[in-house]
This record gives C-alpha cells, structure tokens and sequence, in this order.
C-alpha cells in the first residue's frame, strides 16, 4: 500500500471527526485521540462477520458490555 494511498484511508476515516472543535469538558488532545481510535475500533469491530456469528450464538461480550455501561451511567 503506498503511502498516499494510507494517508487518503486515513482522512477518509477521521471525515466526520474534527478534533479541533471547541467541547463543553476538556479532555486532553491525546486522550481524545486514544478514544477515537478506540471507538473505530469498536465500529468497524460491528462491521464484521465474526460480530455477527458471535451475536447469533450469544458469546458476543465486547459491544454489549459497553451498551450496558452506557445504559447504567446515563450522561
């Protein structure tokens, strides 16, 4: 894969994450990095067919742990 090739994907990715708005909290650039990179992980993790098969048989821990962080700390 050729250089300019990794820094298209990489833009295509970041579309629609501008990390340079202003935000009611401050989070520290780098942590705001590490969460976005932690939260493409999970998306693109739901994209996949092994998400899919692990929801079908129930073993599925990753994302439905963290909907039901998410549902038991409302913002």
């Amino acid at each position: 894969m050729g250089l300019s090739k990794v820094r298209k994907e990489k833009e295509k990715m970041n579309k629609g994450f501008n990390t340079d708005l202003e935000v009611e909290f401050e989070l520290p650039k780098n942590d705001l990095n590490k969460l976005l990179k932690q939260y493409k992980k999970v998306k693109k993790y739901q994209k996949s067919s092994l998400y899919a098969i692990k929801t079908l048989d129930g073993t599925e821990e990753i994302v439905s742990s963290l909907i039901k962080e998410a549902e038991e700390n409302p913002l």
